[in-house]
């Protein structure tokens, strides 16, 4: 039996975040992506060498999986009801059921399992998240995949696999569903306390993975690189490449899109002095883009970039992280 949902598919520059403003504005809450971004207080930087991706570090520019659809829509008090299934049998018959009762489905899944993806982009990462908004006659859902122009479609047994595919951050069929909305939704009160989450979170935690601390680490790693087999070095290199600049947006992504939200939320809250952590945010992104263009050149051989000036360049991105949260505190007092 086929069943079409509405829905207003829009291309994101992030997974998750896109599918949080695309399920909200279906229960008619004008959300954008970077507004959903900041009031998660989703910004932060996370080394992490006892979490493996294809074998090393785990190097997170935003915070976990499920985070922002959750502090959303816990701050803003819509019921979201969240489910993972030991069964996958059982996960699919729940989004089918769910399908059936005419709501929209938000899921985390693999990318690597996810056939519509082309080739070189497929890999082992399990926490990309779309929309499913119906099922055709020809057993394939109906797909609002953020990362996508347009919308797509996946057999039922690829969209099997994705969701329950194995390995570090395994969704484990995680499906959610947006339940419940108040009548008046009111996002301006809530944004200078999500903002200085983010400027307290930037500083770090007591162990040296995280936020100005963590960034400063990966800057020593890099410089220990010294000597190592140039096989392994360039690897190295490339990973951080490709957490930063191919899942999801990144470093300097996620520091435009917060750059983007800044400027909304100065609007919202008549706040001038926000726009100037926008701009300065925007340039905490430009240094991260330079960073990433260093380690592909040392990768290829293509300049003379040694791995002390990557490194530099590096604590260079700390030190102006160190002044936006300084800016954000000022900011929201």
């Amino acid at each position: 039996m086929s069943i079409i949902l509405s829905i207003n598919h829009q291309q994101s520059s992030h997974c998750e975040t896109g599918v949080v403003a695309t399920l909200l504005q279906s229960k008619g809450i004008a959300m954008t992506e970077p507004m959903a971004f900041g009031l998660a207080s989703a910004l932060t930087f996370a080394y992490l060498p006892f979490v493996k991706i294809s074998g090393m570090p785990l190097i997170a520019y935003r915070m976990p999986p499920k985070t922002i659809i959750k502090k959303v829509c816990k701050k803003l008090n819509i019921n979201l009801e969240t489910r993972k299934f030991s069964n996958p049998d059982a996960g699919m018959q729940a989004l089918d059921d769910e399908l059936s009762k005419g709501n929209l489905v938000g899921l985390q899944s693999s990318v690597y399992w996810l056939p519509y993806f082309p080739e070189d982009m497929r890999f082992h990462f399990n926490a990309h998240n779309l929309v499913v908004y119906g099922k055709n006659d020809n057993d394939e859902y109906l797909i609002s995949d953020p990362v996508f122009e347009h919308p797509v479609t996946c057999r039922a047994q690829d969209l099997k696999n994705a969701r329950f595919a194995k390995g570090a951050l395994a969704a484990k069929g995680l499906m959610y569903v947006i339940r419940d909305v108040p009548e008046n939704v009111n996002i301006a009160p809530i944004i200078k306390p999500a903002i200085k989450k983010t400027a307290k979170m930037m500083n770090g935690l007591i162990l040296p993975y995280f936020g100005l601390k963590g960034i400063k680490h990966m800057a020593n790693k890099i410089r220990a690189l010294e000597g190592k087999p140039a096989k392994y070095t360039r690897l190295y290199l490339a990973h951080i490449v490709r957490m930063q600049e191919e899942i999801g947006t990144g470093g300097a992504g996620f520091r435009f899109m917060y750059a983007s939200f800044l400027e909304q939320a100065s609007k919202q809250t008549n706040t001038p002095l926000l726009l100037e952590c926008a701009q300065h945010t925007t340039v905490v992104g430009d240094l991260w883009r330079e960073f990433a263009m260093q380690a592909v050149k040392y990768c290829k051989k293509r300049s003379d970039v040694s791995l002390n000036d990557i490194a530099l360049t590096l604590e260079h991105v700390a030190e102006q992280e160190a002044k936006l949260s300084q800016l954000l505190i000022k900011a929201t007092k």
